[in-house]
């Protein structure tokens, strides 16, 4: 009779640590499903149309996301801005064709349908100058960008470099007000 508990004991035991080792098994695929997926299919080609704007550009600024890094053009009052963003492989000034060196693996050419200066005054809207970065922009701990530079204003369009890490996948999202652009951290949708 002994036995019998003894066997029957060992047996419970034996049943209470697979059930425990099953649910943690189980518990494993639910913490990863909760890990999200970074988009993907944005592809590196070049993106816009039309550029040439009339309401001046305010402020470029950055930010950072856990699947991509963002840089945000802000044009009060611009409603649906044009653009154009291409991989280059040297920044060349628009107006002129000079050489602006930016850093970083690849160099995204981005021409925004708003000039850095109120078109019926002349006076600057965006305090920045040519060949430097970009007022109030700290790419510090980024993953992906690496360098601004200012190309300037011509015929109602901005243009700057944006050095990236790579050529790495990106996307550019029309907002009233306001041009954004996506820098993905890779090509695999990870983290």
């Amino acid at each position: 009779m002994r036995r019998i508990g003894a066997v029957m004991a060992a047996l419970v035991l034996a049943g209470t640590g697979l059930g425990a080792a099953s649910s943690a098994a189980g518990a494993a695929p639910a913490a990863t499903a909760r890990v999200t997926a970074c988009p993907t299919g944005w592809g590196s080609g070049d993106k816009g149309g039309v550029t040439a704007g009339a309401v001046p550009l305010e402020n470029i600024r950055t930010g950072r996301h856990d699947c991509f890094d963002r840089i945000v053009f802000d044009v009060p009052g611009g409603g649906s801005l044009g653009y154009y963003v291409r991989y280059v492989k040297q920044l060349q000034q628009t107006a002129s064709g000079r050489y602006i060196p930016v850093g970083g693996g690849a160099v995204l050419d981005v021409r925004v349908g708003a000039p850095a200066y109120d078109p019926e005054t002349g006076a600057p809207t965006y305090p920045a100058r040519v060949g430097r970065t970009l007022p109030g922009v700290n790419l510090a701990g980024y993953r992906t960008f690496r360098d601004t530079r200012f190309a300037g204003s011509f015929e109602g369009e901005t243009q700057i470099g944006l050095g990236v890490r790579a050529r790495l996948p990106f996307r550019v999202i029309q907002l009233p007000d306001r041009l954004v652009i996506d820098v993905a951290h890779n090509w695999t949708g990870s983290r």
